[in-house]
This record gives C-alpha cells, structure tokens and sequence, in this order.
C-alpha cells in the first residue's frame, strides 16, 4: 500500500488549513444582517405623492386639429384627467429640505410628503435638474427632522454590499439589499449619465430613495431600472451622492443648477477611430464640434483634436468630459492635454457657464460604388425637413444598401458627410470623387440633425 511522503502531507495540511481560513475570512464578510443600517435611515427617507392635471387634445394630439372637432361633436368634450405617481425621498436638512427625483416631482400640481412617523405634509418644489434627474422639495415641518448621512460615491467598489430603501408599488419603507454590479454606467439617460448599478431590488415608487452602504451612509439616489416587465429584474440604477450633493447645493441657492461649460461636442474613441487617428488604442474624447466664440473655440481646440486628459484627471471615455466641466467653477481655467495631428499639446480653456437650452427626393443623386451609400446635393427644403443646421455644407445621403459598409457602420439616409479623411466636402460630386480615391477604409464627419460625429467605413 502506498503512503504519503510527509514532504507531500505537510503542504497538503497546509492547503486545507488555508481554504478554511479563506472559508471563514469570506463569511466574515457578509453581513449577518442590515437591520442596523435599515433602523438608522429609516427615519430620514419618505413617501412622496404627486399629482397632476394632464388636459387631452383629442386623437390628434393637436387641439387645432379639424378631426378634434369631429371628435367633440359626437363624444363630447374631453375632461382633464388627473395622474398620481408615487416616489420616495431623503431628508437632507432638519428644517425639511427633501432630495427625490424630477421625474417624480416635475409639473406636478401638488406635492404631498409622508414621513416615516406617518406625519403628512404639502410640498412646495424648490428646483429641477432634469439632465440629472434630481429635483429638491420643502416641507415645513413642526419639528426639527432626522437628516440622511452623505457619505462619499468614490469609495465604492463593484461587488460592494447596498441597501435600498424606498415606497415601491406603495409599499413604505420596503428594504432590500444587493451589490455594487458597476459603476460609471452610461444608459443614455442625460447629457451626465454616471449610474451606480446595482441589484439590489428596485421598483417603481423607489426612485429618489437612497441606496446606503453598510456604514449606513447614503451612496446614490435610485433612479431607474431596466425591464421589459416593468418590475425589478435586477438591474437598478443610482445617481452617485458625490453628483447629488453638488445638484441640491445648486437647487437650495439658486433653483437651478450653474454648470461649467467648455462649448464642444465630443465622442468616444473606437478602435475604428482610434486607427485612423494614430493611436495605439481608444482613449479619450474625440471633438466633433466646437461652438463659435464658446471656451473651446476661443482656446483654440479643433475638430478632430483628441482631449486625453482635464486638470490632470485622465480621459478614457468622452462621456466624462462633459461632467468634469459641469463640475469645474465658472471663471477657472481647465488644463486639457490634447492629441493633434499624433502630438501630445497642451491647451488652456476659461470655463464658461453653460447657456440655456436652445431649443424629400434628390434631383440628382449620385451612387458612391463600392461604399453602399446614395447621396445628393444640400438643399434648403432637406435641410428643413432633416434639420440640418444653416451653414452646414456637404452631401446628403439619400439611400443606404443593407449590408454595406456604410450600413454596417449605422449611417443612414438623411445625415450629411461633412468631411472625408479630413477634407471638407462641398457637394454631391465632390463626395463622390473622394469616396471613389479613397482607399479600403475612409474617416467621415457625420451631420445628423444637430449633431455631428465620426464615422469609420471598411470594404
């Protein structure tokens, strides 16, 4: 019978020990419970009750519709309807400052708080700031109120312990619990999506309650979920605290939140794009645009300029450039490492504060061989009806062929190519010429509507 050696035992002793200390060192990480952490801010979040008047304008949608008329003649008039929503809310201050979602409080009618002690109270809103998603409300309350403890986004991690407390499908004080499962998510929601993601269960009626961590203090604001059902499938999202706080501070003084603003529009960098600009690999925001006179353009950034780092804080996606200038104050000046031509330049720009909101066939089209795409020249009717900005210049696409490479690459009819490999393009013809030299890959500056961007075509 053979035995072990002890050389071989001895280790083998030593593993088992090791598992087992592993074993217990990850037990001792879950929580027994966040029955502590649920008792401490239970107090600081409430159930808030919106209301609304929504007016119908008929079938139509347009109250000078004739059909509208025809409509009111044998069905009669159409009542305002009144439409409730239920969300949740974060005590922020004692004399009753309450952090909750816009799109729980905004064009509301009447707002109605119920804290944790079943007190009700009419709501006045403060500020709205859709492009986060954070409104603030007041109450005012007969005591002084118990205040959520802010603590710090930044520290979290993925796989992280979270507790989400919340009002969903009118159920107060519900609290579930889950894990960090990413951090930085983009979902398309406005202009400074930066999402905590987690799987801690999320329902309608939870947006604007806190999502703690195991300290207890608030980390993110819930926000959003993504269903085909409509219930919590395990992917919520959550506004970092870090962002919240700076968006109430702003709502409490001015009612509106003033953004730093550098006066561009800026992409990702795929490896597409990453190739055509000589880069080893997809890094940075990619400017497509800068607004005449704004700080990018008085600083003298260019189209198709790369920005790799702001103030030292380095650029991997584009969707963190925007947010980095909301945040820096009006009047300072932003250090931007840029890549220009394959050099590394350094560029200086004066913040600035954001501006408000402003808010057919070809004749003759000509067939771009070889690339799947139909274009024709710019005229003022297609501008109108794709709305192409004036002065635009270039060509517009007319057709795109399924399964070409301008189709594979998602360009579609109605966008206009600007440039081709950097060169301006000024009509149909000249589109044509330059697709017809270019080689097997070609870079274009895309107009679509108001916006402009790179695009990369292969064959």
């Amino acid at each position: 019978m053979r035995t072990l050696s002890p050389f071989l035992f001895t280790p083998l002793i030593g593993l088992a020990t090791l598992l087992r200390v592993s074993s217990a060192a990850a037990v001792a990480m879950v929580p027994e419970s966040f029955s502590e952490v649920a008792r401490a801010a239970k107090p600081t979040v409430v159930n808030i009750f919106s209301t609304r008047t929504v007016r119908p304008q008929g079938p139509a949608g347009d109250p000078n519709d004739p059909f509208n008329e025809f409509f009111r003649r044998f069905f009669g008039e159409m009542q305002p309807q009144r439409q409730q929503s239920l969300g949740s809310g974060l005590i922020v201050s004692k004399d009753g400052y309450i952090v909750t979602n816009a799109h729980v409080v905004q064009m509301a009618d009447q707002i109605r708080v119920k804290l944790s002690n079943r007190e009700e109270y009419d709501a006045k809103l403060v500020g709205v700031d859709d492009k986060t998603d954070v409104a603030l409300v007041k109450i005012a309350p007969h005591h002084e109120l118990p205040v959520a403890r802010l603590g710090d986004s930044e520290t979290l991690d993925v796989g992280d312990w979270v507790v989400a407390i919340g009002n969903p499908f009118g159920f107060a004080q519900t609290v579930t619990a889950g894990i960090v499962s990413a951090k930085g998510r983009v979902i398309g929601a406005g202009p400074y999506d930066d999402f905590i993601q987690t799987d801690a269960s999320i329902n309608p009626g939870n947006s604007g309650g806190p999502l703690l961590n195991t300290q207890g203090e608030v980390v993110g604001i819930n926000s959003a979920i993504i269903s085909r059902s409509g219930g919590s499938v395990g992917i919520g999202f959550a506004i970092p605290v870090n962002t919240a706080r700076h968006i109430i501070d702003e709502l409490r003084q001015h009612g509106r939140v003033v953004r730093g603003w550098l006066g561009l529009s800026v992409q990702d960098v795929t490896p597409a794009l990453a190739q055509s600009f000589g880069l080893d690999h997809p890094q940075g925001a990619l400017v497509v645009d800068t607004d005449p006179g704004g700080p990018s353009d008085a600083a003298g950034l260019e189209r198709g300029d790369i920005i790799t780092e702001f103030n030292r804080t380095h650029i991997e996606e584009s969707h963190q450039l925007p947010t980095l200038a909301a945040n820096t104050p009006i009047g300072e000046r932003a250090v931007m490492t840029v890549l220009r031509n394959g050099r590394e330049k350094t560029i200086t720009a004066v913040i600035g504060e954001q501006p408000s909101r402003r808010a057919a066939r070809a004749q003759r089209p000509r067939n771009t061989r070889g690339w799947g795409l139909t274009v024709t020249d710019l005229s003022p009717g297609l501008m109108r009806q794709f709305n192409i900005p004036a002065g635009v210049r270039g060509a517009m696409i007319r057709e795109i062929e399924p399964g070409s490479p301008a189709d594979e690459a998602g360009i579609e009819a109605g966008d206009v190519i600007r440039q081709i490999d950097r060169q301006p393009v000024t009509s149909a013809r000249t589109c044509e010429q330059a697709l017809a030299h270019a080689g097997d890959r070609v870079l274009l500056l895309i107009q679509r509507g108001p916006y402009v961007g790179y695009e990369v075509l292969s064959r």
